[in-house]
């Protein structure tokens, strides 16, 4: 034969229920009584009605009321609608327009949006201003007022171009076709680039990184506190998710652009494309890739005199440079994995670049070239009388092929 216990509380539980009843408005102390009643099951409303010193028809009436809170639009409040403290736009009806007019004289904008504006003003000093013409309005409201008027702190946005290029869709169009008949053939696409050179030493680097103590580093970023500079020279496959960035030691030279591409295909184009007829690069325009010197193209012809492989070079448009899709598959990776970490050494700099990874299977190798690359050369006079480069007939500025000679 089964028994039934009724659940009991503890004297101090019964005692804390009894303080906390008496915090407790009149409607929240029936609720209250009704759902410890439910939970102590049968003669649970005699029970907490005792614990709570209270009838128990108060106690039923709690349990009622819990069963019309789906259908009670009032439940939910404690004070009758229109009780408490109003509002400070409620007491000033004017008080968008005052803080229009403390600000319409300390504002600007943009001559050709009417929507654009911003004031130098801070929201403490706009605070003080009403206060002299008897506004009560702390920083934080006038806050919420200028985030009504679209007048916010914000960053500026670097992505206007700085000029335009009548040609920025013809390369585009152009080489479409090339790239697909290449990788049909087997033969490797890279995209090539030469990113922001980082100094090694205890110099100061944008991002966080999770650390216990806090690392610290120079109060100003001197190059002359720095031991050593690097120069991350980028190649990107398009065939495949795979990336190289060389780090060399010197200057960011064409001499160095093109020892990057002879080091990749010495030591991994052959085994990635066996069958290669001819390789395809894609650039931008300017610096150690520059389109308009004859040095780069000196140094590539040489690069294919060396390799016996044709190499094709499209540059970039001018304004066009960010377009090269190397900026956004390998360069923003690596530059996320090297900040907050302070560049002390170039071993640390291989190992954090060497971790770059994304979803989509990114995987990057590292390699140093610490040749010293010398500075201020010229083109040879040779070269330029006999400069067997072979231009496009389309857009041929920023297309050309080196064959082997």
């Amino acid at each position: 034969m089964a028994f039934a216990f009724q659940k009991t509380y503890s004297p101090a539980i019964e005692r804390l229920l009894y303080q906390d009843s008496q915090s407790l408005s009149e409607k929240d102390r029936r609720r209250l009584a009704a759902l410890e009643a439910i939970t102590l099951g049968h003669g649970g409303i005699r029970s907490i009605a005792k614990v709570l010193a209270c009838d128990p028809q108060t106690v039923q009436d709690g349990m009622r009321e819990l069963k019309q809170l789906p259908d009670d639009p009032a439940g939910s409040r404690v004070r009758k609608p229109g009780g408490g403290r109003k509002k400070t736009a409620v007491k000033h009806v004017g008080l968008l327009q005052q803080v229009q007019d403390t600000i319409k004289d300390r504002i600007a904008g943009d001559p050709m949006r009417h929507d654009v504006v911003w004031t130098d003003l801070t929201p403490q000093e706009m605070s003080q201003s009403l206060r002299e013409h008897a506004v009560c309005a702390g920083p934080r409201i006038v806050r919420r007022m200028l985030d009504g008027l679209g007048v916010a702190r914000r960053h500026i946005l670097q992505g206007l171009p700085g000029g335009d290029s009548p040609h920025r869709d013809a390369p585009l169009r152009h080489l479409a076709p090339l790239i697909q008949a290449l990788l049909a053939a087997g033969n490797p696409v890279l995209r090539i680039d030469t990113t922001k050179k980082a100094y090694l030493g205890t110099l100061y680097r944008d991002g966080k990184v999770s650390c216990q103590p806090a690392l610290k580093a120079f109060d100003h970023d001197v190059p002359s506190l720095a031991h050593g500079v690097i120069m991350p020279h980028g190649l990107d496959d398009l065939a495949r998710h795979q990336g190289w960035m060389h780090l060399g030691l010197s200057r960011d030279t064409t001499a160095f652009a093109c020892e990057s591409v002879r080091l990749l295909w010495h030591r991994d184009g052959r085994r990635l494309s066996p069958n290669a007829s001819a390789i395809l690069l894609l650039c931008d325009g300017g610096g150690s890739n520059s389109g308009h010197k004859h040095l780069c193209k000196e140094d590539l012809q040489e690069l294919v005199n060396d390799r016996k492989v044709p190499i094709r070079l499209a540059h970039s448009p001018a304004y066009c440079a960010k377009f090269n899709p190397i900026e956004r598959r390998l360069c923003s990776h690596v530059t996320r994995a090297c900040q907050g970490v302070l560049c002390d050494a170039l071993q640390t700099v291989m190992g954090l670049i060497q971790k770059t990874k994304t979803p989509q299977g990114l995987s990057v190798t590292v390699r140093v070239l610490d040749t010293l690359y010398e500075g201020g050369r010229t083109v040879s006079e040779a070269f330029k009388k006999n400069m067997p480069i072979v231009f496009d007939t389309v857009l041929p500025k920023w297309n050309y092929w080196a064959m082997p000679q």
